[in-house]
């Protein structure tokens, strides 16, 4: 790797005096990295504070499409009887489901970090991270948090505004436990949405262009994640298929335990899977990162 050769690469400089390393305590040493990433965590702020505005006219353009969707499953309701049910919901727990899916998706998505890390390793800036004492993962995952938190800020009157005009469809949660495992479950969404795509812009290393894969990736989300519709609507079969796969764990199962739909064991053994979930992302992370770097520093980066 370029930056192990550094100390040979000068021989003629004048040598220095040699000193014994200074040992540290643990408890200082945390303090230390505790302290330096929280400082990359202020920054992403005051950068993310520069696009509040684009933050806004994220969310207000974003209710376009999920207005859509609500009229479009009150117009299916409306040809039925009152107090119709369709695949277990009514029509305000129905409209509830997309109201909480625009709550998780404004705590939990990513935006655009995979973009920005393709671009850091194409346009070569991943070099400065190689000569610091800091971690490249962890750097970008204080970015996505502040990022969600400026987000939330943001978002949190038209947000507030919309559910509120809704209110007689939004349902709250059961009791304070259920509130709890909800916000648990969002924060491991908000990891595995984050690690996912971490692993995917580190093609960056192989491809020049990501956008397609990210594209592709993206829609698997959009559709088997229950943005689009619960997942519980599908036959029985492909549902459970589908849970195979780490993507209703994106969306639809926070929610589902948010509206009190997955409880007892189940929600116990979709919290362990969803937790496995993200240390499979967070070591697919890894692995891809520790392979591109060496195909990285291979070729002169």
């Amino acid at each position: 790797m370029a930056f192990l050769f550094l100390s040979s690469r000068f021989p003629n400089e004048i040598p220095q005096f040699v000193f014994p390393p200074i040992v540290r305590h643990d408890s200082f040493q945390g303090r230390e990295i505790v302290k330096k990433y929280w400082h990359v965590l202020n920054i992403g702020i005051q950068n993310s504070l520069t696009y509040r505005v684009n933050f806004l006219f994220r969310i207000v353009f974003g209710f376009v499409p999920l207005l859509a969707t609500i009229y479009l499953w009150r117009a299916i309701y409306a040809g039925k009887q009152t107090g119709a049910i369709i695949a277990d919901y009514t029509l305000s727990q129905m409209t509830c489901y997309y109201l909480v899916v625009t709550i998780v998706d404004v705590l939990t998505a990513v935006s655009e970090d995979d973009w920005q890390i393709a671009a850091d390793i194409k346009d070569g800036n991943i070099s400065q991270f190689l000569l610091k004492p800091l971690n490249y993962l962890n750097y970008r995952l204080c970015l996505f948090f502040s990022g969600r938190l400026i987000y939330l800020v943001v978002s949190a009157i038209p947000l507030g505004l919309f559910i509120f005009c809704e209110r007689k469809y939004f349902i709250l949660p059961a009791d304070a436990l259920t509130f709890g495992v909800f916000m648990i479950s969002a924060l491991l969404t908000a990891l595995l949405q984050f690690f996912t795509s971490y692993a995917m812009a580190m093609l960056a290393f192989w491809v020049l262009e990501v956008s397609t894969f990210i594209f592709i990736l993206y829609a698997f989300e959009y559709l088997a994640s229950g943005h689009l519709f619960p997942l519980d609507i599908l036959p029985p079969v492909m549902e459970k298929l589908l849970f195979f796969t780490p993507f209703p764990y994106q969306m639809y199962f926070p929610v589902s335990v948010y509206m009190g739909r997955t409880t007892g064991n189940a929600l116990a053994q979709g919290l362990v899977i969803q937790a496995l979930w993200v240390a499979a992302a967070y070591g697919l992370a890894r692995f891809a990162w520790n392979r591109g770097i060496r195909r990285y520093s291979a070729v002169g980066g």
